[in-house]
């Protein structure tokens, strides 16, 4: 969550609430996709993309965007000839009409929470949710635990959880507790942009160490 830096940032300050409306029907980030997705599979790789992925990925990214582009492409096509909107129904047009659960949820991970620190717990929300938006959002409810350990797999994302629990600010209870909590803070900060809300660790918590993290950004 570092401005200027971080392309997770999803709603940035002051909060564009007429964006995020947009983007619970895609229409934004779709488009804006499907432009990244043309220019990658033309073999162009932005400085931006540049500065998160890998050289030796670079060719991979070109390869993986034209074959989305060969996938949309021939999708198109097919319904052209069928005369019928049902393959995109089936290929692309998800990620506008089931667009809705992913921008949720998605809201959740850091919205309202502190800019520019390194400490994910500050910075991160967990939520406890139902089942079904659980499965559908592969763990990731566990945000806070999927930062501090990218590489902890989602399904064990809710034993970590238990694991280190004693050292997190208290989870959200549900997804309505989250909104609830969250979109207030969306609203103070049109007025004031400088405003956050605070995670509070627990007293079990450790300190975040600083300098441990600025020793290894160093080397």
């Amino acid at each position: 969550m570092i401005v200027g830096r971080d392309p997770e940032i999803v709603v940035m300050r002051p909060p564009d609430l007429f964006r995020v409306i947009l983007n619970f029907f895609g229409i934004l980030d779709a488009g804006y996709a499907m432009l990244d997705m043309v220019r990658n599979a033309t073999g162009v790789v932005t400085q931006e993309e540049k500065s998160f992925i890998p050289e030796m990925e670079h060719a991979k990214v070109i390869r993986v965007a034209r074959i989305w582009l060969a996938i949309y492409l021939a999708t198109l096509a097919l319904s052209l000839w069928m005369g019928s909107i049902l393959p995109l129904m089936l290929i692309g047009l998800p990620r506008l009409y089931g667009a809705r659960h992913h921008v949720l949820t998605g809201l959740l991970q850091h919205g309202g929470l502190a800019d520019n620190v390194t400490d994910h717990r500050l910075n991160s929300r967990s939520v406890l949710m139902n089942p079904v938006s659980r499965f559908i959002y592969w763990n990731m409810n566990y945000h806070v635990e999927h930062h501090m350990f990218p590489m902890i797999p989602y399904h064990a994302l809710p034993q970590l959880h238990e694991l280190i629990k004693h050292d997190l600010p208290a989870p959200n209870r549900s997804i309505l507790d989250g909104y609830r909590e969250m979109v207030p803070a969306f609203l103070r900060q049109l007025r004031n942009e400088d405003y956050f809300l605070k995670r509070e660790l627990p007293a079990t918590a450790k300190p975040y160490r600083e300098e441990l993290h600025n020793g290894v950004a160093a080397e």
